[in-house]
């Protein structure tokens, strides 16, 4: 399949490759023309501009945006909108807030142009294992796009959520999952630290991993970074949240739902930036290791 991909960064560029590996014709485009030109090496076609990219793309244009979210989103909008036609369907693959991109839907429909809020998680890892992908919008331009969906997942990890905002809408509260989980990792390992046992938390993390209840990616992650720093003495115990926890916390008022773990886990995280923790350097170490998230190091 030919389709436009706006936003080359640690996600955009990975997924563009998976993409060309498996033989789709992928039309790029991003401010950063060194990226543009290491992925045209790679097979994908070279644009200077996102006229440049649509003018390069066949009859009905299908253009991934993969750009932080935002004013990143809404001012790509303002640009291809009115350069696209009925039919033509944009992609957004980022983290957007789901009621954002329910608005961003109608704006694209006025157009007639079709809009799909794609969730996407697997971070840095995704180019070679895969990309979980959770998206909404009509059913007709979600079947058209598939391919790609197909492409960029591991087998049976995508799934069609329904309209317009529930892909986002569910990747907000897998995130907000996932901060939970993390806390429950960072909390347990910090109890391990201060036992007065001088317990080796990379072979326990490791031990873990094999018949445990608690094994998992995440789980395998923490083995990696103990592996890389025991102590974890080269980070500080900053964790930052990318707004996903925030807006599940919204969304759980809006359906009247408690989620006490997911709160805490998010006001944790803002207290973190004002203690010395060695749970708060496991979250860290943990956004760092599946994402590739920046961290404070000591060094």
């Amino acid at each position: 399949m030919k389709i436009g991909f706006i936003g080359l960064g640690k996600m955009g560029y990975n997924m563009v490759t998976r993409l060309l590996n498996d033989n789709h014709e992928i039309v790029v485009w991003d401010p950063q023309k060194e990226t543009v030109n290491n992925l045209a090496s790679k097979g994908a076609i070279a644009s200077d501009s996102p006229e440049d990219m649509i003018s390069k793309l066949p009859e009905q244009k299908v253009i991934w945006l993969m750009v932080p979210n935002g004013k990143p989103v809404d001012s790509n909008l303002d640009t291809l909108l009115p350069k696209l036609s009925k039919g033509d369907i944009i992609i957004d693959g980022g983290n957007s807030y789901w009621r954002d991109s329910q608005d961003r839907a109608k704006k694209a429909a006025e157009k007639g142009v079709e809009f799909i809020d794609c969730g996407t998680s697997g971070g840095v890892w995704g180019l070679e294992n895969g990309y979980c992908l959770m998206y909404g919008g009509s059913p007709e331009a979600t079947d058209i796009v598939e391919p790609v969906f197909k492409t960029l997942a591991p087998k049976d990890g995508y799934v069609y959520c329904g309209p317009s905002g529930t892909g986002h809408m569910v990747k907000e509260v897998h995130n907000g999952i996932e901060y939970g989980m993390m806390q429950a990792y960072a909390e347990g390992f910090e109890i391990l630290k201060n036992s007065p046992y001088n317990l080796d938390l990379e072979k326990i993390a490791g031990a873990w991993r094999y018949g445990s209840v608690v094994r998992s990616w995440l789980l395998e992650l923490a083995y990696d970074a103990l592996g890389k720093d025991p102590n974890l003495d080269k980070l500080e115990p900053f964790v930052q949240d990318s707004g996903e926890g925030r807006w599940t916390l919204l969304t759980a008022m809006d359906f009247n739902t408690p989620v006490p773990v997911i709160a805490a886990s998010l006001f944790n995280r803002f207290q973190s930036r004002d203690r010395d923790s060695f749970g708060m350097k496991l979250l860290a170490a943990l956004r760092n290791e599946f994402g590739g998230h920046a961290v404070k190091s000591k060094e």
